[in-house]
């Protein structure tokens, strides 16, 4: 597996689903001198209370490309629409040439189970895509390739039919204030819709530096519970004394529907363990 450099795809199903999963991890390889890109699979046009179709699609897609800066990642946004994307044929062939055009070592996806159903079709349109990725008569104008990616899932807290496993699990502390960041580009959502969809909308600050700090006391909890729930595995990548001054975390459990690497392998894809 040459991997010099890295090329690393995150999907994700909305504007935000990726910077929630994986902005940690973006920065380090970016910051490393690895390709990152990001891929929202609809366009977000739905997800705000007051403000919708193309206006907010428009928004959310300059929201998406200032957040990928952040992490010096590109952000790409699929124009289907949101909250009603479906794994057809046409979604599955326009994921396989999306793929195909960036070879990338590394896929970070979605599980099948989730509460919302675009999340689920990303993660079944990824899931469909990536054996074909091998077959040159599907999808015949976009050249094959040799190899499937390694594919690894994000994580999520949804227990049934199974629970989230990671394989890896990755200290974001050195790179979290751009997490933040990042996350804050996405104001249509930190500071509108989300406040609004728990009722909480009388919370957010006027001022973008109360925003800003309103914002990262909100997250801290939730960058936070990764690392607490599987401190053992970042004992067993980081050691212990290290493993035990991590305060922040994201992790990833290894997908049996890509290419399936070895010990060596990871820590190639993930070169963060030294």
């Amino acid at each position: 597996m040459a991997t010099d450099k890295l090329r690393v795809l995150v999907f994700g199903a909305h504007p935000d689903d990726c910077d929630f999963k994986a902005a940690g991890v973006a920065a380090l390889y970016t910051g490393l001198g690895h390709s990152v890109k990001m891929v929202s699979v609809t366009n977000g046009d739905a997800g705000h209370q007051t403000m919708g179709g193309a206006p907010l699609a428009w928004r959310r897609r300059m929201e998406a490309q200032a957040a990928g800066q952040c992490v010096g990642a590109e952000y790409v946004v699929l124009d289907n629409h949101d909250g009603e994307l479906l794994p057809t044929l046409e979604n599955r062939r326009a994921v396989i040439r999306l793929i195909r055009s960036y070879r990338p070592h590394l896929i970070l996806a979605p599980r099948l189970w989730d509460y919302h159903p675009d999340h689920r079709a990303t993660a079944q349109l990824v899931q469909d895509a990536v054996y074909l990725l091998t077959v040159p008569n599907a999808v015949s104008d976009a050249y094959h390739m040799r190899q499937m990616p390694v594919v690894a899932y994000v994580e999520d807290h949804f227990r049934k039919p199974v629970p989230f496993a990671p394989d890896v699990v990755v200290a974001i502390d050195e790179v979290v204030e751009k997490k933040v960041v990042a996350l804050a580009c996405h104001v249509s959502q930190m500071y509108e819709w989300l406040p609004y969809n728990r009722e909480e909308e009388d919370q957010v600050p006027e001022s973008p530096s109360e925003r800003r700090a309103w914002l990262r006391a909100f997250l801290d909890p939730r960058f936070r519970a990764s690392a607490e729930a599987y401190r053992a595995k970042l004992a067993e990548l980081y050691g212990e004394q290290r493993a035990s001054q991590v305060k922040y975390a994201e992790a990833f459990e290894i997908s049996e529907y890509g290419e399936q690497a070895s010990p060596e392998d990871l820590r190639r894809l993930f070169p963060f363990f030294e």
